[in-house]
């Protein structure tokens, strides 16, 4: 798996809190992912993996360059999607 940079913003940090999912749990499911995909609303990359306290998300993010994520959103996702 390649290094990354994630781009935070402090309004991408908030979009989060408001589904309950910090940085550190996006981080961990691109690293981590169970599945990758591409979000049917944005086309936008997406994986799919557990947080560290066992949640399971999906986490929609924007290749700025080949090393760097902009996250976009992240939520909770029934496991039998």
């Amino acid at each position: 798996m390649p290094f990354y940079f994630f781009f935070w913003t402090d309004e991408i940090i908030a979009h989060l809190a408001e589904n309950d999912i910090t940085p550190q749990d996006f981080e961990h499911v691109l690293m981590n992912p169970i599945d990758e995909t591409t979000s049917h609303s944005s086309a936008l990359p997406a994986a799919f993996g557990y947080t560290q306290d066992g949640r399971f998300i999906i986490a929609v993010f924007e290749y700025l360059d080949d090393t760097t994520i902009l996250p976009v959103t992240a939520y909770e996702v029934p496991e039998s999607r």
